[in-house]
This record gives C-alpha cells, sequence and structure tokens, in this order.
C-alpha cells in the first residue's frame, strides 16, 4: 500500500518543524562524512525520508528526530566504505564572520588555531566526534543525544568525556614548533 500523501496543514507543519534544522542537519552530516558534497546529499536524502515519514512523527522534537535519521543515513553512508574515499577540505573561512576588525598577524594565527582543531576534530572515531558535535557546536543536551544516537545518556557522558579528553591531547600534541 502507497504511503498517503501529506495534505497541505501537514506540509506546513513540515516546512514550520523540519526545514528550520537544515542547518544543524548539514553540520552533523559534514562532520561525520568530513566531506561538503557527500553531507548535502545525505541531507537531502535524510530531508525526504523526513518528509515522507512525517505523518508518522509523533515526537516533540523534530530537530532530534531529523537529526536522527541524519545520523542513521550518515552511518549507513560510512559502513558503506566510502569514508575513506578523497575528500574536499571544509572550508573554515566560508563559514565565519568577516574577520575585518584583526590583523593579519591575527588572523594567521586564527586560521592556524581552526585548522588545528578541525583536524584533531576529524582525526577522532566517528562515534566520539559525532557527540562533540552535537554537544558542543549544536547545543544539545545529554538527552537529546542519547535520543538521535539512541544510546543511553551514561554512555553519553562517556563518549563526551573520552572525546574532549582525546581531543585535547590532540591539540596539545607536537605543535612545539620554532619560536
Amino acid at each position: 500500500m502507497a504511503p498517503r500523501a501529506l495534505d497541505e496543514s501537514a506540509v506546513a507543519r513540515f516546512e514550520e518543524s523540519v526545514l528550520p534544522q537544515l542547518g544543524a542537519a548539514y553540520n552533523l552530516a559534514r562532520w561525520l562524512t568530513r566531506n561538503e558534497h557527500d553531507a548535502q546529499d545525505l541531507v537531502q536524502e535524510a530531508l525526504l525520508r523526513a518528509f515522507k515519514g512525517f505523518q508518522g512523527f509523533r515526537g516533540t522534537d523534530p530537530r532530534a528526530w531529523l537529526l536522527a535519521i541524519v545520523r542513521n543515513g550518515c552511518y549507513t553512508w560510512l559502513r558503506r566504505g566510502r569514508a575513506q574515499e578523497v575528500t574536499t577540505p571544509f572550508d573554515e573561512e566560508v563559514h565565519t564572520p568577516d574577520g575585518g576588525i584583526l590583523n593579519p598577524e591575527r588572523l594567521v594565527l586564527r586560521e592556524a588555531d581552526t585548522t588545528r582543531v578541525r583536524q584533531a576534530l576529524e582525526e577522532l572515531p566517528v562515534e566520539f566526534r559525532e557527540v562533540l558535535v552535537l554537544r558542543e557546536i549544536e547545543g544539545l543536551s545529554y538527552k537529546e543525544i542519547a535520543t538521535v544516537a539512541d544510546i543511553p545518556v551514561g554512555t553519553v557522558m562517556s563518549r563526551l568525556a573520552r572525546a574532549r579528553g582525546r581531543l585535547q591531547r590532540g591539540l596539545a600534541g607536537p605543535q612545539v614548533e620554532e619560536r
């Protein structure tokens, strides 16, 4: 039996509740896949799945619901072995406000710091990257992360602690160069 088409009010509710979450969906997909174009494709697929399944959505948090769909799509994609493909580096300059008030030296230092953090974050295992992005970048609560990742809250807390520790060690690693 074919799924019923959404009526106009359901489409309006979908647009009102789910579409504002696209930025968070892309951000999660981008960090999980490490590839801008794959992230865009996966978010588009997730949005299509969300639209098709919206009639069955009975939850109160469309953000967590959409992020769970994105996460599941990303993990399916990663399991297919595409994580080893050549990736396009994420251009932080495109996604940051104009730094015109900083002098050139500060701009170079900020860019170097941003690059180090991005590289350290990308080196984390995907399950650690996932919880860090959801908590620190997307601002989800532990309970929301548990819902999105389909894991207990205690596991969220443990993964966050381990991810933060690994990130800290990655950032404190061999950076001592010429001074």
